[in-house]
């Protein structure tokens, strides 16, 4: 059997000593005197072969460790396991977990990927900002394997029943960024999709819709002739004009460029791209609307590009319209807030229905997806005419005609 004198005798050259104790376990001289290699010999069950083990050096690994080493070795393989193959499993393991990132490295990788896809800059900002406001600071630094549906219950908590549209979209964010986890190998499935079961009920969807403050549509003629026809003109009131008499939305307007507009068909067709629901949308304009064009046109040095470009020839703030109606202090339907906007598609769409004017006109003016698939896939008319028509006798109420 084999010793501790006996081995720090062995020499480079000299031939592999057997231990003695444990079946296979040879040490190897090494350059250095006094010095070996440990190595298990043995057949693996699993392909039939001799194979070589290595399990340290001696005098570092001692006698009685290697003995140890071998025989758990030698237990696998009466158990029919290869202890090569399992060792490599197991550092394969370890790699992976070495590479799997913590939840926030993991969201903003996945933010990251998906930029591309949001429409404008202040929604790339808002998707990784309300990550950073409420789940960062408590499982930011958690590697993904590690968390379950209780984490991600305990970060949606405080605001789950007070400000439930909040919630549910983080929690939509977070099962986005876990299902990215699981498409990257490091986890298996997202554990958001249960954290529900964990939280109180929420208020149902019509419970908790918050409608953007808007000018009730019977007070619109006289807005008109109190606020935006009084005084000198602006590119804002324009702007603000052309919004409410098109039905737009403020992106829309904003960012509309001239070689959208039609002037001898009267239509302004805005494109996909710029669409909320990615659809390119044809929008009749009246004689009011083509005026301000056209007056807009004659400011222009070559009309081109924007339509109403800001002094660095961007796209003006979607806070500028906001703005003005602050200024004005113009009063909505809801008590103690200003009227926004995006709240004047409100006063078309109410004023629509209240001078019979179909659903279907009326949704399609305001570029509303059909929520049907069905009627949807045979339904694919814009509606065109019938619109432009509804759009003057709109813009005719406007102005007081």
């Amino acid at each position: 059997m084999l010793s501790d004198a006996k081995a720090r005798k062995m020499r480079s050259g000299d031939k592999p000593i057997s231990d003695g104790a444990v079946r296979g376990l040879y040490l190897f001289p090494s350059a250095t005197p006094g010095g070996g290699k440990w190595v298990l010999r043995f057949v693996s069950p699993l392909i039939g072969k001799r194979r070589d083990m290595g399990l340290g050096s001696y005098p570092t690994v001692s006698i009685r460790d290697a003995r140890a080493r071998a025989l758990e070795a030698r237990t696998l393989i009466e158990n029919g396991h290869d202890p090569l193959e399992e060792r490599r499993q197991r550092e394969d393991e370890a790699r992976r977990l070495a590479k799997i990132p913590t939840f926030e490295e993991a969201a903003r990788c996945h933010h990251a990927d998906r930029a591309e896809g949001f429409r404008n800059k202040k929604h790339i900002d808002q998707w990784i900002n309300t990550l950073g406001q409420y789940v960062f600071p408590r499982i930011g630094k958690r590697p993904v394997n590690e968390l379950g549906p209780a984490d991600f219950a305990a970060c949606l908590k405080p605001i789950w029943l007070e400000k439930p549209e909040t919630a549910s979209r983080i929690k939509q964010r977070c099962d986005a960024v876990m299902d990215w986890c699981a498409a990257s190998g490091h986890i298996l499935a997202s554990p958001v999709r249960v954290v529900d079961k964990l939280l109180p009920k929420q208020p149902g969807k019509r419970e908790r819709v918050e409608h953007q403050p808007a000018l009730p549509w019977r007070s619109l003629p006289a807005f008109f002739r109190d606020v935006l026809h009084a005084g000198s003109p602006s590119t804002t009131k324009i702007m603000l004009e052309l919004l409410i008499l098109t039905a737009s939305r403020s992106g829309e307007i904003r960012q509309m460029h001239w070689d959208e507009i039609d002037f001898s068909e009267a239509i302004w067709t805005v494109p996909a791209s710029r669409m909320k629901a990615k659809v390119l949308h044809r929008v009749p304009l009246a004689p009011r609307v083509i005026a301000l064009l056209e007056g807009q046109l004659e400011k222009s040095d070559t009309g081109e590009g924007l339509v109403f470009p800001s002094r660095s020839n961007s796209p003006i703030s979607d806070m500028t319209m906001t703005k003005f109606l602050r200024d004005q202090k113009v009063t909505s339907d809801t008590p103690g807030r200003i009227a926004t906007a995006h709240g004047f598609r409100s006063s078309f769409r109410d004023w629509a229905s209240e001078n019979s004017y179909s659903r279907d006109v009326a949704e399609r003016a305001l570029a509303h997806t059909v929520k049907n698939a069905t009627e949807a896939a045979y339904h694919r008319t814009d509606l065109l005419d019938q619109r432009r028509k509804m759009m003057i006798d709109w813009e005719r109420y406007c102005l007081g005609l």
